[in-house]
C-alpha cells in the first residue's frame, strides 16, 4: 500500500484526489457509496503487478476530493466531465474502466457519453438501466419500494444531519457487512432506531480498513454522497437525448447473488432474460458469484482481480 502514490489534480473546476500505482495501459477504477478510492486497494496492487497503471480517484464529493455545495453539481454530466478532464490531465486517450455501485452507474454513463475514451468495461453490482421516458426514477422507486426506501429518504433536506447523529464507524460496518439482500428501508427517525448488533469483522476486512473509511467520512460527512442520489431525476431530465441508446463497448458484468441490487424486482429477469444483452450489445460475460454480497471487490478480491485481468487482457 505504501507504494501507491497520491496527488491532487485540478479537473472541471474542482480539486480531485487521485491514487495511482504502476506503469502501462491505464485502468480507471470508480468507487461507490459509502466507499472511496480505497475500496480498490486489492485490485490496484494486483493489476499494477501485471503491467498496468491503476488509477483510482475519490469522486466528486467523496474523501479528499472537493465537494461543491449545490446538490445540482452532482449530475452524471458533472461526474463524467470530471473523469474526462482527469484523463486529459494525465495524458490518457483511452482507458480500461472498472466500476462498482455508483461507480458502476457513472461507468455506464461514461460509456454512453464518451465511448471513444473506453477500451473495455468491467462493471459490478448495478446493471445498465435504460431511460424510461414515461416515468421519473424517484417516482418509480416510491411506487416500488415506498417512501422509506433509502434512495427516497436521501432526498430529504437535512438527512445528512440525521446520519451524523449515528457513530460513523458502526454505521459503515452495518453497511459493509450486511448480507441481507432485501431493499434497505430507513425509518424517518433513523438515528433513534439505529441499533445494529455489535459488528464482527469478516475475514476480508480489517479494523484498519474500517478506520480509514470512517476517518474520511467523519471529516466530510455524507452530503456529497447523498447529492448523487438527489440527482436521479435531474439526470433523467438531462439525459433525454440518450433515450434508447445502447452500450457498445466490450463489457463484463459481475454481481453477487446476495447483492441487494440483484434482488431488486425484475433485475434477475432483465439480466438473464435477454434484455440486458439487448441494451448492452457489447456485453460479453455475466458472472453471478454465489454467496457474495454487495461489496464484492472487497469480499472476494482474488476472484475479482482475476475477472478484471482476464477480461481487459483480451483487448
Amino acid at each position: 500500500m505504501e507504494k501507491i502514490q497520491h496527488k491532487n489534480v485540478n479537473v472541471n473546476g474542482i480539486n480531485m484526489h487521485v491514487a495511482e500505482i504502476g506503469e502501462g495501459p491505464a485502468v480507471l477504477f470508480l468507487h461507490g457509496f459509502p466507499e472511496l478510492w480505497y475500496t480498490w486497494r486489492h485490485q490496484m496492487l494486483f493489476i499494477s503487478s501485471k503491467g498496468y497503471r491503476a488509477i483510482a480517484p475519490d469522486l466528486r464529493g467523496f474523501g479528499d476530493t472537493e465537494a461543491p455545495p449545490s446538490s445540482t453539481s452532482y449530475t452524471a454530466l458533472h461526474i463524467v466531465g470530471d473523469l474526462v478532464c482527469l484523463l486529459d490531465s494525465l495524458g490518457l486517450d483511452k482507458v480500461y474502466l472498472v466500476g462498482h455501485d455508483w461507480g458502476a452507474i457513472i461507468s455506464w454513463y461514461m460509456c454512453l457519453f464518451r465511448p471513444d475514451r473506453i477500451k473495455a468495461l468491467v462493471n459490478m453490482s448495478v446493471v445498465y438501466t435504460p431511460r424510461n421516458p414515461l416515468v421519473k426514477p424517484l417516482e418509480q422507486f416510491r411506487q416500488t419500494f415506498g417512501d422509506d426506501f433509502y434512495i427516497c429518504r436521501f432526498q430529504e433536506v437535512g438527512w445528512e444531519e440525521e446520519f451524523a447523529k449515528v457513530d460513523t464507524k458502526r454505521q459503515l460496518a452495518a453497511s459493509y457487512f450486511n448480507r441481507n439482500p432485501s431493499a434497505p428501508k430507513l425509518p424517518k427517525d433513523y438515528a433513534k432506531f439505529f441499533n445494529p448488533k455489535p459488528y464482527t469483522l469478516p475475514s476480508w476486512f480489517t479494523e484498519e480498513d474500517l478506520d480509514y473509511f470512517a476517518s474520511k467520512y467523519r471529516a466530510t460527512g455524507f452530503r456529497g454522497a447523498f447529492n448523487y442520489y438527489r440527482c436521479f431525476d435531474l439526470n433523467w431530465e438531462l439525459c433525454a437525448a440518450w433515450t434508447g441508446s445502447k452500450i457498445s463497448v466490450p463489457v463484463k458484468f459481475i454481481v453477487g447473488d446476495l447483492d441487494l441490487t440483484y434482488s431488486f424486482p425484475g433485475t434477475k429477469e432483465y439480466i438473464h432474460g435477454g434484455r440486458f444483452k439487448k441494451m448492452v450489445p457489447g456485453l460479453e460475460e455475466v458472472v453471478v458469484m454465489e454467496g457474495v454480497a454487495h461489496f464484492i471487490n472487497q469480499e472476494k478480491p482474488q476472484e475479482i482481480n482475476g475477472h478484471i485481468f482476464d477480461f481487459i487482457n483480451k483487448f
